[in-house]
């Protein structure tokens, strides 16, 4: 697929949309080129912390649910660092730690106006859920809100 590039698969509701994220969530950057390598760098230390804190409930006999919910956190991490680190190599537009992620996954459900009576935003076009995501993404998210939702209690004792 090109960049900017769509293939609708559920009608107007799922699209294949390939784009790249040069940032955090909902392509937010910083500091030019500095703050790419410090984003890439953190991301690493943020997974490898990630990583031991598994080890421990592993080790420690944690529910089988909080350690599959902290794993999903991690192998999503490690898919975006992945991207982050060679993508930019493997397609050749970028040294290492200076790559983008590929975000793919596009659900505009909903699309319409706003109203005209809604201050500063009445008359114009929405479309509710904009943001492109990824497969990492999405295994983030559901091991994060698995854990709040279902597992909270445990992360007292860290």
């Amino acid at each position: 697929m090109q960049l900017g590039e769509e293939i609708p698969v559920f009608g107007r509701w799922f699209i294949l949309h390939f784009t790249e994220n040069n940032g955090i969530a909902f392509g937010v950057e910083f500091g030019g080129v500095i703050g790419k390598y410090l984003l890439t760098i953190f991301r690493i230390i943020a997974a490898s912390l990630i990583g031991y804190f598994l080890f421990r409930i592993i080790k420690a006999g944690y529910p089988t649910g909080l350690v599959l919910s902290v794993a999903l956190v991690l192998v999503g991490a490690m898919g975006n660092i992945v991207d982050s680190i060679f993508y930019g190599l493997i397609f050749d537009y970028a040294p290492l730690l200076q790559g983008r992620v590929v975000d793919m996954l596009y659900f505009p459900i909903l699309r319409g106006n706003y109203p005209d009576w809604l201050p500063f935003v009445g008359g114009k076009y929405f479309i509710f859920f904009r943001p492109v995501f990824n497969l990492s993404d999405t295994s983030i998210t559901v091991g994060v809100f698995s854990i709040l939702i279902f597992y909270s209690r445990y992360l007292k004792n860290f």
